[in-house]
């Protein structure tokens, strides 16, 4: 599952109103929710702040605050169809998550809180100064990213656009979104605008080796475009010495399509050998200049048994007869230790 941006304290509230029993019932459900919250039972908290926000609607009060904790328990819950419902209300009704507290310093020096009423009304007596406000920070672009990942999750590509584009509208330097954007729509097979995206990504932050990796997967997939692919893969090593997928797709980009390549070497070698030869030339070369990627594929993940495999091949063709034997050695070693 995609990392889920979920980033916020949940602080418990005090409630005061006329009717007892509505205040009891508040109390008893927010007590449970944190109760559960905390002990990371996700699944029962989850209903709890729901039903704390219901109960405050019905009596006036539309604090989205407990729906956002709502919904954020119901996603560390891995209920994804629960989840997706409320920060869809969530993001669609604007919500912010901007609190605005009002403070006022009495007499005696004490810093108290009051609601906007209250602190207005205070500022005409004599008895209250060093009066402030704080504003807690906006979740709404959390709130986007969130629904994106929820969204690609349970692969609704289309409905995650959807959002992800709303909110680029609203934050259009979001690097998170423009991923989201990418991952859309290479779920959803658009593949000419998720490379469209990967080179606007790498326009802006040409360090990001995912990035250049995924535009060489994107540029191998035509023939026409290995030399830009090698390229891609190249600087994504270069940023990510360690990268093992990416040594070992510029491996085969490098090779190319062997399996073509010995048919048409096949087919000339018995009316036009000179040609043949070319091409047997031309294959040993493609394979020695994969051979130094290939031993950092190897160095990079020594027990992968397909780096071995490809080395093996490569040392064969490039006429190391002591080095493949050593692979073929090692091949059959991690073989071996695979079906124990």
């Amino acid at each position: 599952m995609k990392k889920l941006i979920l980033g916020i304290a949940i602080v418990s509230s005090a409630f005061v109103f006329a009717q007892k029993d509505v205040n009891a019932q508040l109390q008893e459900a927010n007590k449970a929710a944190m109760d559960a919250y905390n002990a990371k039972n996700y699944a029962v908290a989850a209903p709890k702040f729901m039903e704390v926000y219901n109960l405050l609607k019905t009596n006036g009060q539309d604090d989205k605050v407990y729906m956002y904790y709502s919904g954020l328990n119901y996603a560390l819950a891995n209920n994804v169809d629960e989840a997706i419902k409320i920060y869809t209300e969530l993001v669609n009704s604007g919500y912010t998550g901007v609190q605005t507290t009002y403070t006022a310093k009495d007499k005696a020096g004490n810093v108290g809180t009051y609601d906007k009423a209250t602190w207005d009304m205070l500022k005409k007596s004599k008895d209250y100064t060093d009066f402030k406000t704080e504003q807690t920070p906006s979740v709404e672009q959390d709130l986007y990213e969130t629904l994106s990942t929820l969204l690609l999750n349970a692969k609704k590509n289309d409905e995650a656009l959807v959002i992800i584009e709303k909110g680029l509208a609203k934050y259009p330097n979001n690097a998170k979104l423009k991923e989201f954007q990418s991952t859309a729509y290479y779920q959803s097979g658009n593949t000419e605008k998720f490379v469209t995206t990967l080179k606007e990504q790498l326009a802006k932050n040409p360090n990001d080796a995912t990035n250049w990796y995924n535009l060489g997967v994107m540029q191998a997939k035509d023939p026409a475009s290995a030399t830009e692919a090698e390229a891609a893969f190249k600087k994504a090593i270069e940023l990510k010495p360690d990268f093992s997928n990416a040594y070992q797709n510029l491996v085969y980009t490098i090779i190319g399509d062997d399996e073509k390549a010995v048919n048409e070497i096949n087919t000339l070698r018995k009316d036009k050998p000179d040609e043949a030869t070319k091409l047997i030339e031309a294959r040993k070369e493609r394979f020695n200049s994969s051979l130094p990627y290939a031993e950092k594929w190897h160095q990079a993940v020594p027990t992968d048994v397909n780096a071995v495999t490809m080395l093996r091949e490569i040392y064969t063709i490039t006429k190391n007869q002591e080095k493949a034997n050593e692979m073929k050695a090692k091949e059959a070693q991690l073989q071996g230790a695979a079906t124990k």
